[in-house]
């Protein structure tokens, strides 16, 4: 399924929640990204450790300049540190704000900013 964006010009708070298995239940996950004022939240029920995710994809696809990635800890949107890394590297390309909310992470605040810059180069980035 594709989402479109309704409005021209805005800026959105997107969540994703994501639990490994179907047995789980998302819904403390959403209520804490709904809490936490997302717009639309996209829901995985995938292992973390899964290369395809496509709720995940969806919600990269989504996301604009200026809007917000929320999720309630890191754990739930990388399968490794170098994967989060990663995904952190390309919204922060983007221009996309990162949150997790349960462990106080915010790159749209000055200090998550810059605490943003000081973490490792990912591997990809890396010029040795």
């Amino acid at each position: 399924m594709r989402y479109v964006r309704d409005t021209v010009g805005s800026v959105a708070v997107v969540g994703y929640a994501r639990v490994s298995t179907r047995d789980q239940h998302p819904e403390a996950q959403t209520d804490a990204l709904a809490a936490a004022g997302c717009d639309k939240t996209f829901t995985e029920h995938a292992s973390g450790t899964l290369a395809r995710r496509p709720a995940l994809q969806e919600a990269l696809s989504y996301l604009r300049a200026g809007d917000t990635l929320v999720v309630t800890k890191l754990d739930r949107l990388g399968r490794s540190v170098r994967n989060l890394k990663q995904i952190a590297d390309d919204l922060q390309a983007r221009q996309v704000g990162l949150r997790a909310v349960s462990q106080g992470i915010d790159t749209t605040t000055p200090v998550g900013a810059c605490s943003s810059t000081c973490w490792p180069r990912s591997p990809s980035s890396s010029t040795t």
